[in-house]
């Protein structure tokens, strides 16, 4: 696609992508399938927490996000502390002379407006201000796209991720939650629309339903201290997780069930290896996942998944496979809603392993019915997702030839 002086558009991607989080790449990815799709003469590049990954992996040209290349180490000593104060300042500059190479800027899902893990105000949503500050002055569309949002008490995250979200030129949601969070902030969201998460565009493995005897079991594992509220509680929430996790996967051993753990960032490798050593058996096993493919690859093989991740829930619910949701945020509640297992989530700050058991038993027996149910529902997805990228090249990209947008809304 072309804009109207007949140069290419110039596309820029915007996140924590390439920084080892298999959800966050997993919208890039299907925000690079839209473009290619749609908008096939794009040049794209992206601003992000990995380049020399989104390169490797997504053959375009990554700049990294941060000046400051420690940016997200703890800072003690008085040098890194200084450092870290110049980085926020270049980080202006820098921000805005990537912003204005381009024509669009999308940031693709992830969830970049709420802080519903641990986060600090001065790192990724000052980051995210200075992306929409600098492209209402230099007059770049910002789109912030199937994103995540949560109401943040902290006032200087809160004022951050609101002025975020007046400045962008256009969003959408990955749930109603998030629409509603963003309108308490203070932003008007009239004009703001809900769709599915951007994982639900991706390709899904071809799946079978499963026969004879019951077969493996998935398990979604997760290093999990709680969110922004929960600081003070952190180990105690991550022990009770973690030890019901244990009795849970040890249960299912016992019962001769196959399990295997699965991961969705780097930092999940510590929990895996606390689990294998703690259930000492031949049949529980572990993937090393690269994306989010490689999950829903595991998980078409299983009968039944458990995970806590939310992207781990999205790669179970688009195979078809039944899923209990140990749940850490609303988010994770509102998409088990939607895909209509919404009785099945579980609270991940309290685990309860032999009322885990319990929902994992009901789960089952009900699980040829769930598989036709999330047929339906990822199909529904699938059509709002198309609508959700016509909307987006009419929103946001220079208003000349379409040609390949009408193209992909007509096809069969």
């Amino acid at each position: 696609m072309t804009s109207t002086d007949g140069t290419p558009v110039r596309v820029g991607v915007f996140g924590l992508l390439g920084s080892g989080n298999l959800g966050n790449d997993g919208s890039l990815e299907a925000v690079l399938g839209y473009l290619r799709a749609d908008h096939p003469d794009a040049v794209v590049d992206a601003l992000c927490g990995g380049p020399e990954a989104v390169t490797a992996r997504f053959g375009i040209p990554a700049t990294r996000m941060h000046w400051n290349r420690a940016e997200y180490r703890t800072a003690s000593r008085v040098g890194a502390i200084a450092a870290k104060g110049l980085g926020k300042f270049v980080d202006v500059f820098r921000t805005a002379a990537w912003v204005r190479r381009h024509d669009v800027v999308i940031v693709p899902g992830m969830g970049v407006l709420e802080a519903t893990l641990p986060l600090r105000p001065w790192g990724f949503p000052y980051s995210l201000f200075l992306l929409c500050a600098s492209g209402r002055l230099m007059r770049t569309r910002v789109a912030l796209v199937s994103v995540g949002a949560a109401e943040i008490r902290n006032r200087p995250t809160r004022a951050l991720v609101r002025w975020s979200g007046r400045l962008a030129a256009y969003r959408s949601y990955r749930d109603a939650q998030s629409r509603d969070a963003m309108r308490a902030m203070g932003v008007n969201t009239a004009r703001d629309e809900v769709y599915p998460d951007l994982a639900f565009a991706l390709p899904t493995p071809p799946v079978s339903a499963p026969s004879g005897p019951p077969g493996p079991v998935c398990v979604g594992v997760m290093d999990f201290h709680g969110g922004n509220d929960d600081r003070a509680r952190a180990e105690e929430i991550y022990r009770r997780y973690l030890d019901g996790t244990i009795r849970f996967v040890r249960t299912l051993v016992e019962e001769g069930r196959p399990v295997r753990l699965l991961t969705g960032d780097q930092c999940d490798a510590s929990v895996v290896a606390a689990i294998l050593d703690a259930v000492d058996s031949p049949l529980v096993t572990a993937a090393e996942p690269a994306s989010l493919a490689d999950l829903m690859n595991e998980m078409a093989a299983a009968d039944t998944v458990v995970a806590v991740r939310y992207h781990n829930l999205i790669c179970a619910l688009k195979t078809g496979t039944p899923v209990l949701a140990l749940s850490y945020a609303a988010k994770s509640d509102a998409l088990m809603d939607r895909m209509g297992l919404g009785a099945y989530c579980h609270p991940a700050r309290e685990v309860d392993a032999d009322r885990l058991l319990e929902q994992f038993r009901a789960l089952e027996k009900r699980s040829a019915e769930l598989r036709q149910i999330l047929v339906e529902r990822n199909l529904a997805a699938a059509r709002q997702l198309e609508d959700q990228f016509t909307s987006l090249t009419a929103a946001v990209f220079p208003a000349t030839d379409h040609t390949h947008a009408h193209a992909r809304q007509e096809s069969p």
